[in-house]
């Protein structure tokens, strides 16, 4: 009886106050925590986002970067964070799928440690070489490397670059030496320099590059082509297995946060994506601005996450 007790006063007490509270907020800026650093693609996309959002919101949006352990460092961050309403992490499948999942004692669990806010976009990744690999296209890559058993070198600045790069030498049956590095920007040195001669990663790193004629794309890792890149095409197109687990980014936050603060982001981040101009600026980026409900992108995260886990395996990562 007491439960039940209290029970009812939580309903008819602390219900309208949550709701109150919600409809106040937000009063102060609002942080969103991203996982790479500036110069990234999630930097890009989240200074999209926010143009509108903050506007939207009537509060600034303040981009936190907080680079280092494939985005698990800006994740823990959040997940420590107040569920105020005014800590969001903007991650990408890195920070919330892969990291967990290269642990053997995983700093944190995307289901029940974040609130799922809402999807922000699907990136398109691509592989990418130095114009000294003389590849056109996909099967002349394997050709090479295949030719050059353990002489070519592909750097990766992000979990999906490693899982890709892996997938694609075990599939082709290649010996592909990885260096890894912190991020794209600075793979992209090295790249240009031809340093490393491959690279599969977001088209914010070398779009420009490739207008030039300095870099050569040859594949999209998607299903269908990239705006971005109608002549490039597709993994599938190209007689490789197609990646089924997304690129993309999102919105979370702590696990605690109110569902009414929830959805009212979840909302506010739709309206922000409608908008023609927002979604230009993102195809720009390489990224397809896409959003879901809150209920969608909870079960997305939870189908996404078992795709993760087993590509991790068919790639041979084993968690550290």
């Amino acid at each position: 009886m007491h439960r039940f007790m209290l029970a009812i006063f939580c309903a008819l007490f602390l219900g309208p106050l949550a709701i109150a509270n919600a409809q106040e907020w937000p009063v102060r800026p609002i942080r969103f925590v991203i996982s790479f650093g500036p110069g990234s693609a999630s930097d890009g996309i989240a200074r999209i986002l926010t143009d509108d959002l903050s506007k939207q919101l009537g509060q600034p949006i303040v981009i936190i970067h907080k680079p280092g352990a494939d985005g698990a460092i800006s994740a823990v961050e959040v997940q420590r964070s107040a569920p105020d309403g005014y800590t969001f992490l903007f991650g990408t499948n890195s920070a919330l799928l892969v990291a967990p999942n290269l642990r053997k004692t995983p700093p944190y669990n995307v289901l029940t440690d974040f609130t799922p806010v809402g999807l922000v976009g699907l990136n398109t990744l691509f592989f990418a070489v130095h114009p000294s690999v003389p590849a056109k296209n996909m099967a002349e890559l394997v050709a090479h490397v295949r030719a050059n058993p353990g002489k070519i070198n592909a750097a990766t600045g992000h979990t999906y670059g490693i899982v890709s790069t892996g997938l694609f030498a075990q599939h082709n049956g290649l010996q592909i030496h990885t260096i890894p590095y912190k991020g794209e920007p600075e793979i992209i040195v090295d790249l240009l320099a031809g340093r490393v001669h491959m690279m599969v990663g977001t088209s914010t790193a070398f779009y420009a590059h490739t207008q030039a004629g300095n870099l050569r794309v040859l594949a999209a890792s998607t299903d269908a082509r990239n705006p971005l890149w109608p002549n490039t095409p597709t993994l599938i197109e190209s007689g490789q297995p197609p990646h089924p687990f997304a690129a993309f980014f999102a919105v979370v936050g702590p696990a605690g946060l109110s569902a009414a603060i929830a959805e009212r982001m979840n909302r506010e981040i739709a309206v922000a994506l409608a908008k023609p101009e927002a979604q230009e600026r993102m195809k720009s980026q390489g990224v397809i601005a896409r959003s879901m409900t809150v209920l969608d992108f909870t079960a997305y995260l939870k189908t996404q996450n078992e795709m993760w886990k087993k590509a991790l395996a068919d790639s041979g990562v084993e968690p550290q």
